[in-house]
């Protein structure tokens, strides 16, 4: 990079330096300090390393000035940074001990090897500013589309040329099955800057759903102003998408405003895409409401939502079974990312029979259990009891009314049913005392002795080892696995089958160790207080929120 011109005459000096700075966009400071740096080097190694030898440029006149500095001291460790009092007045007549005293040293003649070094000294620094304007560029930029050319590509990646930096496109980052050759012209997404050792490393990606946000973002001017505001975006990268969008002004239609005049808006994203279908859908902060309009073009006859577990049984009919699940499980798929709800298909014959399968099951305990013929379980049934501890606990008025039954038919009903849960408490306390389940349980509020027997064979016996569980321990959790067409995994809980949400869990996990003394009953209230004073959600807020994880 022209060493020459270190030795060469001053106003050259400053020439090149101004040419590299201009090249590499970085600034003339850095350049004039990196020439300076190669210059003390070479100048050490032509006086011995041990002295403590100064290079200045003068950046308006381009002289070179050397000097070796040495440290006033009342006695001498090293000759070669440190001179005496005695001999340092003699050059300067105001010296005193601790001053640093300098001596010029004659402009220097390179020799070949010098040279070399100076010279790599110099691409090195210039390389690490380069680097270090480039991150500090690009790493604000996070979360932006960048334009580049493609550079070349390897085992799959693509390098981009950015212009003023290189960024590379991963394979699983890539559209499947797009070709991108040399100098072709290629937006993607910046995700992630890093430093690195090679200098730092842009990641781009065209398969990330936060792309075709962007995409939306630069086609639809009302997407940019804040008009309409994407909620979420479900990517099958170059096969099919979902992107829900809803307005902040009733007379914009967000839906409309993304599609475009002929389609012209949603066109143009999926050219860029590679032909990627895009399914435009209205956001809607009711949960059912916003899967029936998400699982499009399939048309839904019912829902029924389980919020607990954040799961969804969607009712479709017969004929339209194959567009709701989509080619292999493409559209629910797409739609349950979407939502963030596990969404489950049914047919209307699969849930009539399952209702059916429902009712033969509940008439049959309601038999088992009352010792009564099959006409007064199916009553029961009909009229919405579903267990018999609701016929053992509710008013007699709500038995006697049915058709059919009086006063004293209630009575016997209900209390063949006490006597039967009077029964099976007495076994399950029995198998509870079996499997060594503390007494000291019971105290924990909310508990049961079904629980108990469920705690016992889950190896829960003591109030120790419920203090000791995490809520995910008792009411299980669900893994979501990386790869994109994995399922989820659910995994069980303690307290699986019961009717157990995570915040009762919690509590009964709380209140063992305000049994056992671990925590104070006053701090877990303040605790509570704390947390509702933070955040005041209202429920469309929360659901909002659901919503937008897709």
């Amino acid at each position: 990079m022209a060493m020459a011109g270190i030795s060469a005459n001053r106003l050259e000096l400053l020439q090149i330096a101004d040419a590299v700075a201009r090249e590499k966009s970085i600034d003339r400071k850095i350049v004039i300090t990196a020439m300076e740096d190669a210059i003390q080097k070479a100048a050490k190694s032509r006086y011995g390393a041990e002295n403590d030898i100064r290079c200045e440029i003068d950046p308006k006149t381009g002289e070179t000035k050397l000097t070796r500095v040495q440290a006033v001291v009342d006695e001498i460790e090293n000759e070669a940074t440190q001179i005496t009092l005695a001999d340092a007045v003699k050059r300067n007549p105001g010296a005193k001990v601790g001053d640093l005293i300098a001596e010029g040293l004659p402009p220097l003649d390179f020799g070949r090897v010098a040279a070399q070094n100076a010279k790599q000294v110099i691409v090195q620094k210039v390389r690490e500013a380069e680097r270090e304007r480039q991150f500090g560029e690009y790493k604000d930029r996070i979360g932006e589309i960048a334009n580049g050319t493609v550079k070349r590509a390897e085992y799959g990646n693509v390098i981009v040329d950015l212009g003023r930096a290189e960024g590379i496109i991963r394979r699983d980052e890539m559209i499947p099955r797009e070709n991108v050759r040399y100098g072709d012209r290629i937006r993607a997404y910046i995700y992630d800057v890093r430093r690195e050792q090679r200098g730092p490393q842009i990641f781009l990606s065209r398969a990330r759903p936060e792309f075709m946000g962007k995409l939306f973002a630069q086609e639809v001017p009302e997407i940019y102003d804040g008009v309409v505001e994407i909620k979420s975006v479900a990517r099958d990268p170059g096969s099919r998408a979902k992107i829900a969008v809803i307005s902040n002004d009733n007379s914009i239609d967000p839906v409309g405003a993304c599609v475009g005049m002929r389609g012209a808006r949603v066109q143009a994203v999926v050219n860029e895409l590679q032909g990627e279908k895009v399914d435009i859908i209205q956001w809607n902060p009711d949960a059912a409401s916003f899967i029936v309009n998400a699982l499009a073009p399939a048309e839904v006859s019912k829902v029924v939502l389980d919020e607990d577990s954040n799961r969804i049984e969607v009712v479709v009919p017969e004929s339209q079974l194959s567009l709701a699940i989509g080619r292999r499980g493409q559209n629910v798929r797409l739609a349950s990312h979407l939502t963030g709800w596990d969404i489950d298909i049914l047919t209307e014959q699969e849930e009539s029979e399952r209702r059916q399968k429902e009712f033969a099951e509940r008439s049959q305990a309601f038999m088992d259990a009352l010792d009564v013929d099959e006409v007064i379980a199916q009553l029961l049934v009909t009229e919405g009891f579903a267990s018999v501890e609701e016929v053992a606990y509710v008013e007699i008025g709500e038995i006697a009314h049915i058709e059919g039954f009086d006063e004293n038919t209630a009575n016997e009903i209900q209390t063949r049913a006490r006597e039967y849960l009077e029964k099976i408490e007495a076994e399950r306390d029995a198998k509870r005392r079996e499997l060594g389940v503390s007494d000291d349980l019971i105290k924990v509020e909310g508990v049961t002795t079904a629980m108990l027997v469920a705690f016992g064979e889950n190896g829960v016996k003591t109030l120790e080892d419920l203090a000791d569980c995490a809520t995910d321990d008792l009411v299980g959790w669900t893994e979501r696995k990386k790869e994109k067409d994995a399922e989820a995994v659910r995994h069980k809980g303690v307290l699986d089958g019961f009717e157990i949400g995570r915040k009762e869990a919690e509590d009964m996990i709380m209140a063992a160790r305000v049994l056992l003394g671990w925590i104070k009953a006053e701090d877990l209230v303040k605790d509570e207080d704390a947390e509702a004073t933070a955040e005041p959600t209202d429920g469309a807020e929360a659901e909002q929120s659901a919503g937008a994880e897709g």
